[in-house]
């Protein structure tokens, strides 16, 4: 779907050409390309503001049914995501005309301080997943997304890049698919089904697959776990799935939170709480996804994907406030409030990987806390970590993803908050205030010496309101991140 390709915009026969237009400096080399800009320019109502556009039909220098140019604003604020952005809209618009393709110019890296593959990639990454529809449930299906995008750039750049599509599809697949299992609906992926979903999958992408059932979890002591579960008529289970490679150097393992429903169990939500609570699992849909892309892309590191799979339900089996539990590590959990349902199944699965598996590095990601939002909105995720320098390689990549991250504290003297008078720890802290950081202490307590770094998703992981290149539904936030997170730790 996605090309790189030079061609003669004279002679080639186009549905749709789209030019990105720089407000005050002209960012391309190509005469034709420039004398375009210069009769929309010359339009009352365009200017190349940031989100401004105007289409031109029918001009006699080009052979195009219609040429599109998009504003980006002014030079300097134009980045990635600014690109990235333009090429999502430029897409849904073709989308919303019922359009069948587009070709989009790639305007002169140098012109705007980029490099040329970052520039590729953000417009290939925006144009992919702004050709992205949820209408599995719907009987109408009137909109179509496109057959194939073209991004037009010099006979050189294709020949040196013309690799990177592949790649970018491959990524971006994984983010619709992570997408996808998130919004759908938690009556058709409880976690047997969501299980067998995430298993099918990994196989056909070749990776070697573990399910621990509920039997295996009990005979494995994972009390922590089954604690959460116990609720449910669903049956949990703990999905491994490993990318492994003769003579890796290292092993770097991800854990994400698998709540397919989060009821609250018996300190059960209130109904807006609850609505949107089939996003619980985004952390699961995110790992699973950065498997499948990871061995379709053959990195050359030994990656593990743990994913911890329950429903949270209230029952006469439910677990209580105030009941205690062992958790895999051995250490015992007082259940202060059966709400705080993420982090134990988390702790079960951190300590099964890091004691069968052994990795140099372990992140998790998770939809955890309310806190987190209340600090950092919807749009930034938490991050804490016991390594600073692997905090800073995560938020330099969700810097250049966009799928940002904020560095946040760890303090040990606010440990003290999770201290019970009857167990090793309690689950919540003793204080309202700072919950993402007790969450994330409370975590803490079972990566032993492992350099690790969790990521508190609550509030990226789903939007209500499209974006530029996302539809409302889950975001599949953390799968670029975590593709980009390889190269750098």
């Amino acid at each position: 779907m996605l090309h790189l390709t030079s061609v003669d915009l004279k002679k080639a026969k186009i549905e749709t050409l789209a030019i990105p237009v720089c407000e005050d400096k002209d960012i391309h080399d190509d005469k034709l390309i420039k004398a375009l800009i210069k009769k929309a320019m010359k339009l009352k109502e365009f200017n190349g503001k940031k989100d401004q556009g105007v289409t031109l039909y029918d001009l006699p220098d080009v052979n195009a049914r219609r040429v599109v140019l998009q504003g980006l604003g002014k030079l300097e604020k134009i980045d990635c995501e600014a690109l990235r952005s333009m090429a999502g809209k430029t897409v849904t618009e073709c989308i919303k005309n019922e359009l069948s393709n587009v070709w989009i110019v790639v305007p002169e890296a140098k012109k705007i301080n980029l490099e040329i593959p970052v520039v590729l990639e953000a417009m290939q990454e925006g144009a992919y997943l702004g050709n992205h529809i949820f209408d599995k449930y719907k009987g109408d299906k009137k909109k179509k997304v496109l057959n194939q995008i073209n991004f037009v750039a010099s006979p050189a750049i294709v020949k040196k890049f013309g690799r990177l599509p592949s790649q970018v599809t491959t990524v971006c697949q994984g983010t619709i698919l992570a997408r996808e299992w998130v919004s759908t609906p938690s009556n058709e992926k409880t976690p047997v089904k969501l299980t067998r979903s995430i298993v099918s999958l990994a196989k056909k992408a070749r990776l070697k697959v573990h399910i621990l059932t509920e039997k295996e979890l009990k005979q494995k002591k994972f009390g922590a776990l089954l604690a959460v579960a116990a609720g449910s008529q669903s049956k949990p289970s703990l999905v491994v799935l490993q990318h492994t490679v003769k003579g890796a150097k290292k092993t770097v393992a991800l854990v994400g939170k698998g709540v397919t429903f989060d009821s609250g169990g018996l300190n059960l939500k209130t109904g807006s709480s609850m609505a949107g609570m089939k996003a619980d699992m985004s952390g699961a849909a995110a790992v699973a996804a950065t498997l499948i892309s990871v061995a379709k892309l053959k990195k050359k590191t030994n990656i593990i994907g743990a994913i911890p799979i329950v429903e949270n339900m209230p029952s006469g089996m439910a677990t209580r406030p105030g009941d205690i539990v062992k958790s895999f590590s051995g250490k015992s959990v007082e259940i202060g409030n059966t709400d705080a349902e993420g982090r134990l199944i988390l702790i079960d699965a951190m300590s099964y990987v890091i004691k069968k598996y052994k990795p140099q590095i372990l992140i998790d990601l998770a939809t955890l806390t309310g806190a987190c939002m209340v600090a950092l909105g919807e749009k930034i995720a938490g991050v804490f970590s016991n390594d600073d320098t692997l905090a800073r390689a995560i938020v330099e990549s969700g810097e250049k993803t966009q799928e940002r991250c904020w560095h946040m504290p760890l303090p040990d003297d606010y440990k003290d908050l999770l201290k019970s008078d009857f167990a090793d720890l309690n689950n919540i802290s003793s204080t309202r205030w700072g919950g993402a950081i007790t969450a994330a202490l409370f975590l803490s307590e079972f990566v032993e010496d492992t350099r690790w770094a969790h990521i508190d998703i609550a509030g990226p992981a789903y939007i209500n309101k499209a974006s530029a290149y996302c539809g409302p539904g889950g975001t599949g936030f953390g799968v670029r991140l975590l593709m980009d997170i390889f190269d750098k730790i």
